[in-house]
């Protein structure tokens, strides 16, 4: 079974890249320690993906999809500290999971 985690980066945010660096981390640390699959993920390399969704719909859309599915999910919302508003949510980390599960929702997403 192949493992992999995916980010989920909200496209009209327009982040900059260290604010875009930070926030993946975020989501992929959040979504990591739900996981039943992490210890085996690290193991084999923490295969990871980042894509992005278009706007907040979008991205609220794919994380209720993961959460219906069961998938260890992360929803982030910012601090407001620098380039957006406190509570602004940026990025969704799914996974890691099986990842023809993950790939039902996230799979026609395009790479960042």
């Amino acid at each position: 079974m192949e493992l992999k985690q995916v980010i989920v980066v909200r496209k009209d945010l327009k982040l900059g890249k260290g604010k875009l660096a930070a926030q993946c981390c975020h989501a992929s640390i959040l979504a990591s320690e739900k996981s039943r699959f992490k210890k085996e993920w690290e193991k084999k390399g923490q295969k990871k993906i980042v894509v992005s969704c278009k706007d907040l719909k979008e991205l609220l859309s794919l994380y209720e999809a993961a959460k219906n599915k069961r998938l260890p999910c992360a929803l982030v919302e910012d601090a407001g500290l620098t380039q957006v508003k406190k509570g602004t949510k940026t990025c969704v980390g799914i996974g890691p999971a099986p990842e023809e599960e993950i790939n039902k929702i996230t799979g026609k997403l395009k790479l960042l």
